[in-house]
């Protein structure tokens, strides 16, 4: 267990000022209400916002990796601080808004598999402050799965890093859609955020693979979590390493897994070469997922700008490498793995913003996000066919999603 501090006050009526102590500042406008907590890690504080009328119950929640704002027992927003926070309980709070301060032990309960359902994901986000980032697609025993980064603010959670954890939906039939608990969240202040990465089952082991955007901007080390139901997860706190010095790694992300007919498992990655000055999808490979030796990148762009968000899939006999360059996404096709790729007629997957795919019921389905105000919106499919030539043909069909 651990232990938060909490702020309890109730909404005032229109004309009141505020309250404000050492580090933190509460100010009621119109019909919001406005928090902001500073720390030493920066100079500009984080701010939370939330509708609440007259007379609403209103909770402030410090934890050292989060901050929560609830009002009327409902959390309307949320964020992630680093560093030392300038608030203490020994802080008086001057103002015309009563504050009482406490500290209680925040405890973790154990969901259920099944959080919530919902009927069709087109055009789905979780609620109207809450977005839909990096979708990461996989199929396990018929089941489709959409593990998908948690956006609040448009990238600008915590000073602009981000801020994402990886939310986790799944569908049997592409109409019902169950909600899982969340599958990797923010449990350190120097976690700046936890990046698009990849699922993998290693006998009956689930393994996300993904890094972290490191808080003081140093390597971004990638790092796992592992589970035996598929839908509790818990970090791998023994699992942790960084690329080489010939890598550009403080944004090194986006780590897909394969594994491969030989039995060897591979991670692509999202960097850069510094000595080349381009962007690149690196490669190693590992023969038990705990030891991981670099290899030749396995893409190389023509300029500094990285592709992000590699995918991998075999499909009837071809495979298809996918990346995205400035959140639009193209393939290359090949006969063999991990070599000879040749661009098709046609490159670009035409399904919003960086989609990754996944094979169900005999097809590629393809899923993104919609933009909404900048990075992060809602969910978007499409499903793809292939040619004579082995070459995908993109259809939108409303009828699956």
């Amino acid at each position: 267990m651990e232990t938060c501090l909490k702020l309890q006050f109730t909404m005032p009526s229109a004309g009141a000022a505020g309250s404000e102590a050492v580090g933190l500042t509460i100010r009621p406008v119109e019909e919001n209400i406005t928090v902001a907590v500073t720390y030493d890690f920066r100079d500009t504080p984080l701010v939370l916002i939330g509708d609440a009328n007259e007379g609403d119950e209103v909770t402030v929640t410090l934890l050292p990796y989060r901050i929560e704002l609830a009002v009327a027992g409902k959390k309307v927003d949320e964020e992630w601080p680093a560093g030392r926070c300038l608030y203490t309980p020994s802080s008086p709070f001057l103002g015309d808004i009563s504050v009482t301060v406490g500290e209680e032990q925040y405890i973790r309960e154990i969901p259920p598999t099944v959080v919530n359902s919902f009927i069709g994901a087109e055009g789905w986000r979780p609620d109207e402050s809450v977005y839909v980032g990096d979708c990461m697609p996989y199929t396990d025993e018929g089941v489709y799965h959409v593990l998908y980064l948690k956006d609040r603010h448009h990238h600008q959670s915590k000073w602009g890093l981000g801020a994402h954890q990886w939310e986790h939906i799944s569908t049997e039939d592409f109409v019902t859609w169950h909600i899982h608990p969340m599958a990797v969240e923010i449990t350190d202040w120097q976690e700046g955020s936890i990046c698009t990465g990849s699922w993998i089952k290693k006998g009956t082991t689930h393994y996300l693979y993904y890094t972290v955007r490191m808080t003081d901007g140093t390597a971004a080390p990638i790092r796992r979590s592992l589970s035996d139901d598929g839908y509790h997860y818990t970090k791998d706190e023994n699992f942790s390493f960084t690329l080489s010095e010939k890598y550009h790694t403080p944004s090194a992300r986006d780590p897909k897994v394969i594994l491969d007919e030989n039995g060897l498992y591979h991670i692509l990655l999202t960097t850069s070469l510094l000595a080349e000055n381009k962007g690149c999808l690196a490669h190693l490979t590992s023969p038990d997922l705990e030891n991981w030796t670099e290899q030749e990148p396995i893409y190389i762009h023509t300029d500094n700008t990285q592709p992000e968000c590699p995918d991998y899939i075999f499909h009837d006999g071809t495979y298809y490498l996918i990346f995205s360059i400035d959140g639009v996404a193209q393939y290359r096709i090949s006969q063999n793995p991990f070599t000879g790729w040749r661009i098709p007629a046609n490159p670009v997957i035409p399904c919003e913003s960086v989609p990754k795919g996944a094979t169900w019921q005999g097809k590629i389905v393809f899923t993104g996000f919609s933009r909404i105000d900048g990075y992060a919106g809602t969910l978007a499919f499409t499903e793809a066919h292939k040619d004579a030539q082995q070459e995908l043909v993109f259809q939108k069909s409303n009828k699956v999603f």
